[in-house]
């Protein structure tokens, strides 16, 4: 069976399991605890916290261990924003990931706050100028996410950060599925905030982290013992940080570079891009969802719609075929509503039906994308009695 899905999950590395066992057995200490068990396992919290915060190029004070990246995302946009006096305007787009719009909605409901929403060009990706017209004297934050988990387009952070920091307006991005694949050095990027999931990168589910500039004073979206420094309380799952920081070390050659999987990302694009001009030039129905040019698109995501075939029926036939592959968004799966993040790119409701996605891993190999052509053509023969 081939695995092309990893923008839902990936598999845990088991160097990150190995680390993080330990502290699901024999170190069960908790870590605000002051006798030596509890102390053992706030050394191992502490070295976790340090090795995330040399992959981000932070402080260590800045890392927030979470659940995972809809809580790191809450934390980011309802902390921020509810702490912040300048005003109740906050600005994203409609192609953001549901855990970031409905935080949105949330403060527009409960707290009487306004958003507005970007204006995006025909690759779903934000014009800085178009940003800086859109910010107001009342602006409190803007969230945007670095790659989208659909399409893979990838909005220019790094410019809209410049911008907001211009106008000295917070800026939050949703990085959950960047890791290992672009340079998440947080002074590089700019940002304010940034939220990272662990599944996404070979630490297990339940896992994450916030990176939290230190001059925020969020709200807590969590209220309890005040651990995190009062910015996310809750006894600390120990292993879990392990894993996630040796997650994140496994991708860079050590802890001060990310040279070594940013290379490998340039590897898995070169195969990305051979299959989507494959399947471009071999079905006639296919067309492209995420941006054609390879640089504004993450380097593992090869998102397509298939007008006339139903994207669920051929997921099914795929999995016949022996590739597993999605129709989007893992959070949504199951549901027959059509994508909002294809919506708000103006595709039709019917075609957004159609749409599937293949996500590669850092192992991606030419093989692979043989292999999951393949499996493409006899899936569509199935359904369209086409050859292929």
């Amino acid at each position: 069976m081939l695995y092309l899905d990893h923008a839902a999950t990936t598999p845990v590395l088991p160097e990150a399991l190995q680390a993080a066992w330990p502290y699901l057995t024999n170190e069960f200490g908790n870590p605000s605890s002051a006798h030596e068990p509890g102390l053992r396992a706030a050394n191992a919290l502490d070295w976790a916290r340090q090795a995330c915060a040399e992959y981000l190029g932070c402080k260590k004070s800045e890392v927030v261990f979470t659940s995972g990246g809809t809580e790191s995302n809450n934390l980011a946009i309802k902390g921020i924003a509810l702490a912040n006096p300048r005003g109740k305007h906050i600005i994203s787009a409609r192609t953001e990931h549901n855990a970031v719009l409905q935080c949105l909605d949330y403060l527009e409901r409960h707290h009487g706050f306004e958003v507005s929403y970007l204006t995006l060009n025909q690759n779903g990706i934000a014009d800085p100028e178009t940003l800086a017209e859109v910010i107001r004297p009342d602006t409190s934050l803007i969230t945007l996410m670095l790659a989208n988990n659909e399409t893979g387009a990838i909005h220019p952070i790094a410019e809209l950060a410049r911008i907001a920091s211009a106008n000295k307006v917070p800026f939050h991005t949703d990085a959950v599925q960047a890791a290992g694949w672009f340079d998440l050095n947080v002074t590089h990027l700019g940002v304010d905030a940034l939220s990272l999931s662990g599944h996404k990168f070979g630490a297990p589910k339940g896992s994450g982290l916030l990176y939290l500039r230190n001059r925020f004073n969020p709200e807590p979206v969590l209220h309890g013992g005040g651990q995190e420094s009062g910015r996310r309380s809750g006894t600390q799952n120990v292993a879990w940080a392990v894993a996630i920081a040796t997650a994140l070390h496994a991708l860079s050659a050590n802890t001060n570079s990310q040279e070594s999987s940013l290379a490998r990302s340039a590897q898995s694009q070169a195969v990305t891009q051979a299959f989507i001009d494959a399947v471009l030039n071999q079905f006639p129905q296919a067309k492209l969802t995420g941006p054609a040019v390879s640089d504004l698109r993450h380097p593992a995501i090869a998102a397509f719609t298939f007008e006339g075939v139903n994207g669920e029926t051929l997921l099914l036939e795929l999995e016949r075929n022996g590739v597993i592959v999605s129709s989007g968004s893992a959070c949504a799966a199951g549901s027959q509503e059509p994508s909002h993040v294809l919506q708000a790119l103006g595709i039709h409701d019917d075609v957004c039906l159609t749409a599937v996605r293949f996500s590669f891993g850092h192992s991606a190999t030419t093989d692979q994308a043989t292999q999951a052509l393949e499996a493409l053509a006899k899936a569509m023969g199935a359904i369209t009695g086409l050859t292929y």
